[in-house]
């Protein structure tokens, strides 16, 4: 599946762009999916002694999946289409990468 075909997909389960506050929840969900991934590292980390061996992939693909379905939405709240969020980071990344500058901090380095 192409990254614009599952953004046209997980519009079908989303809200309509005028609700009220609806980029908020966007937000809010994505980033409390991101947290929920944290947390399950978190018991990774403290349970299992950073084994991540022991990360059930099953879990990890639907969380991840949950996430995926926040960003593919609230770009399209922008008129982003995903595969274009995928390419402009790629870019970005490979054109750090030539210039050794890959650590560090800041959108611009």
């Amino acid at each position: 599946m192409h990254l614009n075909e599952y953004q046209q997909a997980a519009l079908r389960t989303a809200a309509p762009k005028d609700k009220p506050n609806e980029v908020f929840h966007l937000l809010l969900g994505l980033v409390g999916e991101a947290g929920e991934l944290a947390e399950k590292a978190k018991k990774i980390v403290r349970d299992k002694d950073s084994d991540f061996t022991q990360w059930d992939p099953e879990d990890l693909t639907k969380e991840l999946g949950d996430t995926l379905w926040y960003i593919a939405v609230l770009a399209n709240h922008f008129d982003v289409p995903l595969e274009q969020v995928a390419h402009l980071n790629l870019t970005k990344l490979a054109d750090r990468q030539s210039r050794n500058k890959l650590s560090g901090s800041g959108d611009n380095r």
